[in-house]
Formats: C-alpha cells, sequence, structure tokens
C-alpha cells in the first residue's frame, strides 16, 4: 500500500466526517425547535420514547448528538430518566439510519451524480439564506454530499487496498480473531468520534472484499460499544442527572456487545434468513446492515422491560455531585450550541440562585434572630460559583448566529445574575454587623425594627418571580410601604443618636445595616423584573417572533427602590446631630452606583 493510497483513504474519511459533520449541525439549528417539541411531549410512555428517539437519530443521522440533547434535556428537568432511557433505546435503534444508507445507496447508484447537486443546492440554500432556516437546512444538504463523495472516494481506495494487499490472511474464525476485530471497531469509534464513520468504512470494506462478513460483525459490535466513549467524555465534571442518563447508554451499549458477540453464530444465521425473507439482494453490506439492526433490537428486547429497574438503579448513583449546591444542575454544555436550549436552562439556574439569595436575606431579616454567619458565608460562595458557571455557560451559548429574540436572553441573564451577587453580598454584610451589635433597649426602637423586618420579608416573598401569584404591582405597592418604614426607622435612630438613647457608633452600625437591607430590596426588586423580561424573550421565541409588549416594562422604574427611600428623612434633629466624618449608611451609598 503506497503513501498516495494512504492519502487517498485518510483524505476519504475526512470528506465523510466533514459531511456527517455539516449534516448533523446544519439539521440541530434547522430544527432545534421541533428538535425540544419532540422530546419534551413525545416521551410520555417508554414505546413513545423510544418512537422519538428513532426517528429523532434517523432524520440527525447523529445518535451521539441526539444522546447530547437527551442528556441536556434531563439535566434541565424537561425529562424524566425514565423518558430519557426510552430515547436511548430509540436513538441507538435510529443509528442503523447509517447502515442502511450505505449498503442501499453506497453500492447501487451512482454516488457523484447523487452528491455533486446536493453539493450545488445547498450550497446555493445556503448563500440565499443568510441567518434564515433555510440556510441550516442548506449546509445539512451539502453535508448530505459531500458525505457521498467521501464514501465514493473510500470505496475506491478500498478497492485499489484489496488487490495490493491480502488481509484474509490476517482474519479467521477464532474468538482472538474476532476479539482483535471488535477492538478496531472501538479504536476507530473512538478516533472518529463517530460510530456512524466507523460502520461507513467497516460496510464498504466488507462490500469490496477486503475483510469477510464474520470479521465486519465483530467490528459493528465493536462500533457500538465504541460510541460510548463520547457520552463517557462528555459526562466529566457533569452534574448528576447527567452522569445517569449518560451511564443509560453506555450499559445499553456495553450489554449489546457482549451478548451480540456471544450469540454472533446465531445472529449471522438469523440475518441470512433475514434476507431471503425480505428478499433483499444478498451482499456483505446488506447482511451487515442487517445485522446492525438485529443487535439493536436484541438491546431493545433486553431494555425495554428493563427499564424501571435499570432507572431505579441509576437513581442511586452519583448522588454526591447532586448534593453539592454549588454546582450547576441545568448548565449542560452539550446544549449550549442550541441557543434556545441554552437560555431555557439558564433561567431554570438563575431559578436556583435567586432561590439561595432570597433565602439567605429572608433569613438575616428574620423576627426571629439572623441565621448563623457561616451558612451565610457558605450561601455568598455558592452564589459566587453559580454566577461564574452561568457567565461562562452564557460566553459558549453565544457563539455563532442565533435569533435577535434569543440573543438579547443572555445579557439579560447575566445581569440577574449580578443582582443576586449583590444581594448574597449584602447579606453577609449585615450578618456581620448583628453579630457586633446588641440588641436595642429602647422599646420603640425595637418593635420598629421588628416591624420594618417583618415588611421586608414580604417584600422579599412577593419578589420572587417565580411564585405564582407574582405582581410586579403588587411587589411595587410594597415597596412604597417598606421606603416609609425604611424611612420611619431611619428618622427614629437619627433621633435617639441626638438624644443619646444609643450610641454614636450604634447608631451609624445600625444605618448602615438599613442601607444593606434596602440595597437588598433594590436588587430584589430589579432582578424580579428583568426576570420577567427575559421570560418574555423565550416566549416571544417559542411564539414564532410576536412583538414583545414593553410597555409594562417602560413603566417600571429601575431605580423605584432607591428613589422612594432617597425622600427627606422627617426630622428636625438630622442637622443637630454631631456623627463621626464620612460615617453612617447614607454617606457611603451616595458614592455607590443605583444598579
Amino acid at each position: 500500500m503506497n503513501i498516495s493510497l494512504t492519502l487517498t483513504f485518510l483524505g476519504g474519511i475526512g470528506l465523510f466526517l466533514l459531511g456527517m459533520r455539516l449534516m448533523t449541525d446544519g439539521l440541530k439549528v434547522a430544527a432545534g425547535d421541533a428538535l425540544r417539541e419532540i422530546l419534551a411531549r413525545g416521551t410520555a410512555t417508554t414505546p413513545r420514547g423510544i418512537l422519538s428517539g428513532i426517528g429523532i437519530t434517523a432524520v440527525v443521522q447523529s445518535s451521539s448528538a441526539v444522546i447530547f440533547a437527551t442528556v441536556g434535556f434531563v439535566n434541565a428537568g424537561l425529562l424524566t430518566l425514565f423518558q430519557a432511557v426510552g430515547v436511548i433505546i430509540g436513538s441507538n435503534i435510529g443509528t442503523t439510519a447509517t447502515s442502511w444508507l450505505v449498503a442501499i445507496v453506497g453500492f447501487k447508484v451512482d454516488l457523484q451524480a447523487l452528491a455533486l447537486p446536493a453539493v450545488a443546492i445547498g450550497m446555493l440554500l445556503r448563500i440565499t439564506g443568510q441567518g434564515k432556516r433555510r440556510a441550516y437546512l442548506g449546509d445539512a444538504l451539502t453535508g448530505f454530499g459531500i458525505f457521498f463523495l467521501g464514501l465514493d472516494v473510500l470505496k475506491g481506495s478500498f478497492g485499489d487496498f484489496g488487490e495490493g494487499f491480502e488481509l484474509a490472511e490476517y482474519t479467521g474464525s477464532g474468538v482472538l480473531s474476532l476479539l482483535m476485530f471488535v477492538a478496531i471497531g472501538v479504536v476507530m469509534t473512538v478516533v472518529m468520534n463517530s460510530s456512524s464513520a466507523s460502520l461507513a468504512i467497516t460496510l464498504t470494506a466488507a462490500g469490496t472484499g477486503v475483510i469477510p462478513l464474520t470479521s465486519a460483525a465483530a467490528m459493528v459490535i465493536g462500533a457500538n460499544v465504541g460510541t460510548t466513549s463520547t457520552a463517557l467524555f462528555a459526562v466529566i465534571g457533569a452534574t448528576s442527572a447527567a452522569r445517569r442518563a449518560a451511564m443509560a447508554h453506555v450499559l445499553f451499549n456495553v450489554v449489546v456487545g457482549v451478548v451480540a458477540f456471544i450469540m454472533l453464530p446465531v445472529l449471522l444465521w438469523l440475518v441470512a434468513h433475514t434476507a431471503a425473507l425480505l428478499r433483499l439482494e444478498p451482499g456483505p453490506a446488506t447482511s451487515l446492515a442487517i445485522f446492525h439492526t438485529l443487535t439493536k433490537l436484541l438491546g431493545t428486547a433486553i431494555f425495554w422491560p428493563a427499564t424501571p429497574r435499570l432507572v431505579k438503579f441509576l437513581e442511586t448513583r452519583f448522588r454526591t455531585a447532586e448534593e453539592d449546591e454549588g454546582r450547576p444542575r441545568h448548565l449542560d454544555r452539550h446544549i449550549a450550541s442550541t441557543p434556545d436550549l441554552a437560555l431555557d436552562a439558564l433561567n431554570m439556574e438563575l431559578q436556583r440562585i435567586g432561590d439561595i439569595a432570597r433565602r439567605g436575606a429572608r433569613d438575616v431579616v428574620s423576627v426571629e434572630g439572623a441565621a448563623a454567619l457561616d451558612r451565610l458565608h457558605r450561601d455568598r460562595l455558592i452564589v459566587e460559583r453559580l454566577i461564574l458557571a452561568t457567565a461562562e455557560f452564557s460566553n459558549r451559548a453565544q457563539y455563532g448566529e442565533m435569533p435577535s429574540s434569543i440573543a438579547e436572553g443572555f445579557p439579560l441573564a447575566m445581569r440577574i445574575s449580578r443582582y443576586y451577587g449583590d444581594i448574597a453580598e449584602h447579606v453577609e454584610e449585615i450578618a456581620k454587623l448583628e453579630a457586633s451589635l446588641t440588641t436595642p433597649t429602647d422599646p420603640s426602637i425595637s418593635e420598629a425594627f421588628t416591624e420594618f423586618r417583618r415588611e421586608t420579608s414580604n417584600v422579599l416573598s412577593l419578589a420572587d418571580p417565580d411564585d405564582e401569584e407574582f405582581s410586579m404591582k403588587r411587589l411595587k405597592r410594597a415597596i412604597k410601604d417598606f421606603a416609609d418604614d425604611y424611612q420611619s426607622l431611619k428618622a427614629l435612630l437619627l433621633r435617639a443618636g441626638a438624644d443619646d438613647r444609643m450610641p454614636v457608633r450604634q447608631m451609624v452600625a445600625r444605618l448602615d445595616e438599613l442601607s444593606h437591607v434596602r440595597r437588598i430590596v433594590d436588587q430584589a426588586y430589579k432582578a424580579a423584573k428583568y426576570t420577567r423580561k427575559l421570560r418574555k424573550q423565550l416566549h416571544h421565541y417559542r411564539d414564532g417572533g410576536l412583538e414583545v409588549d414593553e410597555s409594562d416594562s417602560a413603566r417600571d422604574d429601575d431605580d423605584a427602590v432607591m428613589r422612594m427611600t432617597n425622600a427627606a428623612t422627617p426630622t428636625k434633629d438630622v442637622d443637630s446631630l454631631d456623627r463621626p466624618s464620612g460615617q453612617g449608611a447614607d454617606s457611603a451609598e451616595s458614592q455607590r452606583p443605583s444598579g
């Protein structure tokens, strides 16, 4: 085998992989929303999940892409693990479409006559459809053509290879020989990161007579096992839900591989009888396509009845990562390439961050007393880690083209996360102040603080955008009441300091505490407002680009809290108060941006 033949062979593989990549990526973007709808609605039962997995994989021509999407949906809470197992089984059956495509078209059609028009039409759609869905369909059609060009090159190179090199002397019917071809199939799939490419090469080699049918069948088994490497690499550092779904894919292919290897003679006998029964034209490529399909059906027969027990087994595994609250639970990196799913995942992760931030805020203003400082510090670190994770995920998701209604959502998500980070920071500062302060001895001050904390807790509850009864109008009315209480308590503290009913240092510390609470309410209000806006962007995209009503958003003043609480303090004693220069809440606060 000379260098020229080797380079031609590698070039054929390159064309084949490029075609697969273009075809998969183009169809994923063009049918992204449809993919979501099918997986969300078509997986209520295991049979429907299997059918959905078969259909999507046959269209997208990539079981890995469907597995990644499924894992991402489990991670985002759109699919249960039980539903995902059905999709995974179906996806493994759907991947046999590549084998049938190669067997039926690859050896019976003039591939160049089919490929070149597909490339031409695909590029025409890409050039004339910039930014539109047909551009991505053009990419898929171009990939389809390049796929067959690569297949044509592989056929020619394998024909020349068979003339110059006799591989039959290295094959045999022994177990060790078959295990060697299983290993070849595994390695080919891992190296090319595509079981479809490995299967196409195997079918082409068998179809041109380079390797016998039994050895090629062993390579098909190896390709099925090798495809699990993608899932194993994908879940490194991933969430618990992602690991469980990926492990279901690994178990399916490994168990089926072992059973198929043990039953290889029986399966090949079934292949021969199935071909005769269906009156298919005999040939190695057709036989291998039947063999590939039979192994997947065998796996379905094993795993479909065992799905409940498999799910129960997997749910007892990988518990540690899920219990770590500081680890993202929805930001699976494999859905970052689908913008609307990525924004959905960000929205759900922001919901978690908001719950943690508001939990700490409610605890620190609770009338029963503030929570432990070490727990609030831990919450702040958790929020910071999650915010960093959302920022990294958002940067990955914004790579490439996307609809404007989705693109506008990512900056909004980052803005919301910043508000929650500020809340966690102010919560910890309040806890530190509380640790150094004594309970006010003046009953009127103590009672005013109790009422103020109660009003603050009410505002924080109303600022939860995930509450079924959430309303911006109710929130703004509560903020007005909060502002009145804030001004009254501030005036009371200033009078207490002026009348020597409270030490000046303690008064200043209490004013600082009020300032932090004010900032918490301000950031919670803004987070609620922009969360509502973010969800409008998501609905805008799903409704097919309908006009987004910004009228309410325009009426919602960003600085409503700061404006209301900046009203003149109703006391005549403020000017007579001699307090240390530069101390106190408002002197520092005036230097801070409002949000």
